[in-house]
């Protein structure tokens, strides 16, 4: 019986047809990743001028080693041992109050800004480039960053160049505004960030055929792609051939994101290669990146990379109590030592996307952030909350607009009448969801210095010259409004139902 047993055992053992399902899941992979290459390759080969075709095997052999990350993980699963993920040591993370103050502006002329341009503003409901949307005095995002780099300028003598890294969603459209920069002192240039093939989830092929194909069947690859973009553009070359040995990096939509030179001091004399700026979280921020110590490394840690059962501790303020706001001060001869070594190997996000047509498709992302890994000497600095100040909705956009703020140089304040230097939460509704809406319920934006906290749901009116104070919510439930007349006061009050509150 035994022996009968250990034949069974031993024959199934050598049969040749026998493949386990880690064996079968190898295979495919591997079938997959040549397929990948065998259509990147087909379309490199249709371009005829051998410039253009030397630029998109570049861009493809980026995309493909992405694609073959991606494989690498689906086959042996995510990389991430939470048992690792420890607090960021006091050393990994600097209070911004530690800094000194800066003496020396001359350190300015070693830096370059470069904002992130690649995003449309269509969650807002507008068309084109998110840069193009009127923030505030008429003026639009770019107009506020191009404001703030000529005041730098011509205040301290000193030419900072301003970069915008354009998609090819935003390119054409950005490069038509900033013509109207022209006649200003500044040194504006742009470039492009990688151009990448939309993937079938069934097939794992690409779905654009040739380098022509539709829009549509592309994407940018997020802004982990800042790197090797700068790198194969040319840009990174010529800034430091100029003499510019730093890069201060930032969302273009995030309006707190100013050139600080003791941010600025403090990276050159502590010879640190990258610097991410990071603030305390709020309920708000709970999805936001967050920084960790893992064996030893400082790492960023992003909400895709947290398996489902750490995912409320992620959330938890307690533990991880900084998110990373996206400004990040890097230096420049670093970035092209890690891209001359091809040493770069960010985090694989998969973004899964469903189109018009119900076809499925794969999005492989990484973002700038997670090469925090990969420099020397780099560490989180804890700064105010004040530099973080994102419009991602019409609930920022009214806050921006509002008078908790006065404009200074393209730099936006916070009122000192406000006596709590926090900023209150918003909530507006659908109905305010889309920039043309938001602005046609507002005769004016109220005044919110002493508010603490708004919703407003429904079809739901302002006067000009309303006050608001304390906590106000306002509901006009469904197929009832509600209009608040010029001039009126809410504090600490609830309006609901369908009526126009009288003057007072």
């Amino acid at each position: 019986m035994s022996n009968l047993s250990t034949e069974k055992s031993n024959g199934s053992r050598h049969h040749p047809h026998t493949l386990s399902a880690m064996d079968f899941q190898s295979a495919t992979l591997g079938v997959a990743a040549k397929s990948m290459r065998n259509e990147l390759n087909k379309m490199s080969h249709s371009i005829q001028d051998m410039k253009s075709r030397r630029a998109f095997q570049n861009e493809m052999d980026n995309f493909f080693n992405l694609f073959t990350r991606y494989l690498s993980e689906k086959s042996k699963g995510a990389k991430l041992d939470w048992d690792k993920v420890k607090e960021p040591s006091p050393e990994q993370i600097i209070p911004y109050k530690k800094l000194s103050k800066c003496d020396n502006p001359e350190y300015l002329n070693k830096l370059a800004v470069l904002k992130l341009n690649g995003g449309l503003g269509t969650t807002m409901g507008c068309v084109g480039p998110k840069s193009a949307i009127e923030v505030r005095d008429g003026m639009t995002f770019l107009d506020l960053s191009v404001r703030q780099i000529e005041y730098l300028n011509s205040k301290y003598d000193v030419n900072v160049p301003f970069i915008l890294m354009n998609s090819f969603n935003t390119d054409e459209e950005t490069k038509r505004i900033v013509h109207k920069y022209s006649s200003h002192k500044i040194s504006l240039l742009t470039f492009n960030q990688s151009r990448y093939p939309r993937i079938n989830k069934e097939s794992l092929l690409p779905m654009p055929r040739s380098p022509e194909d539709d829009i549509s069947k592309w994407y940018p690859p997020g802004h982990g792609d800042l790197f090797e973009s700068m790198y194969n553009s040319g840009i990174l070359d010529q800034l430091i051939s100029e003499g510019k040995e730093y890069l201060f990096v930032s969302n273009v939509d995030n309006l707190g994101a100013v050139v600080d030179l003791n941010i600025l001091q403090y990276m050159v004399e502590e010879d640190a290669e990258f610097l991410m700026e990071v603030t305390d979280k709020t309920k708000a921020d709970i999805k936001g990146g967050t920084l960790i110590d893992y064996e030893g490394t400082v790492r960023l840690l992003e909400v895709a990379q947290v398996p489902p059962e750490h995912m409320d501790e992620f959330k938890s303020i307690k533990k991880f109590r900084i998110f990373n706001t996206n400004n990040l001060w890097v230096n420049l001869k670093a970035i092209k030592r890690i891209n001359d070594e091809k040493e770069l190997n960010l985090e694989v996000i998969v973004n899964n996307k469903t189109l018009e047509n119900g076809e499925k498709v794969i999005q492989l992302e990484t973002a700038v952030g997670a090469a925090i890994k990969h420099f020397k000497n780099a560490h989180g600095i804890n700064v105010p909350r004040n530099r973080f100040l994102p419009v991602k909705s019409t609930s920022d956009l009214f806050l921006v607009t509002s008078d908790l703020y006065s404009l200074n140089h393209g730099e936006l304040k916070m009122n000192p009448k406000r006596l709590f230097q926090t900023v209150p939460l918003v909530k507006l509704g659908d109905e305010f969801k889309k920039v043309a809406n938001f602005l046609s319920r507002f005769q004016s934006i109220p005044s919110i210095l002493e508010l603490d906290h708004l919703t407003v749901t429904g079809d739901v009116r302002f006067g000009a010259g309303v006050e608001l104070k304390g906590t106000v919510i306002i509901v006009a439930n469904h197929g009832s409004r509600i209009d608040i007349p010029p001039h009126s006061l809410l504090e600490n009050k609830v309006v609901s139902g369908n009526l126009v509150l009288l003057e007072h």
